[in-house]
């Protein structure tokens, strides 16, 4: 199943200045292409589009503790919310936590990386609000948070 993620702006790593017109089309988990709105609208008739408010941009590559929580699963969906989908290997040694983090396809790092959209790399997204909250992230081209 393909999707396409719109924003008002993109930006295709996190130094980039944000782009306007810009779309991510997503196939399963794999970022399928990058390009104009109205060209990929033109290319796939009947896609699926995802229309987002913000800035969409590469997930972050959460770099510290997981954020606390009750369960190992809520920890992980803490990194959600944050619009993380990569956390460092030494951050996720306890045998449950990093087990969540596995189910939910987050990315185990063993050492940091910018986080970039790359056509053929994994389809990890986020949509950033401009007070920098996040407003959804998509894991592995999985929605797996949106902010109501």
């Amino acid at each position: 199943m393909r999707t396409l993620h719109a924003a008002s702006l993109v930006r295709l790593t996190l130094d980039d200045e944000p782009r306007p017109g810009l779309a991510v089309l997503v196939t399963a988990d794999r970022v399928e292409a990058v390009a104009p709105l109205d060209e990929l609208i033109g290319a796939y008739p009947g896609v699926r589009v995802r229309r987002w408010a913000g800035t969409l941009g590469p997930a972050l590559v959460h770099d510290g503790p997981l954020p606390p929580a009750p369960t190992p699963r809520e920890r992980v969906h803490a990194l959600f919310r944050l619009g993380a989908a990569a956390v460092l290997a030494d951050h996720v040694t306890d045998p449950g936590l990093r087990a969540a983090a596995a189910r939910n396809e987050v990315a185990v790092l063993a050492a940091a990386r910018p986080p970039g959209l790359v056509v053929g790399g994994r389809a990890d997204l986020a949509v950033f609000a401009a007070d920098g909250s996040c407003l959804a992230t998509v894991v592995a081209g999985r929605l797996v948070h949106r902010r109501a």
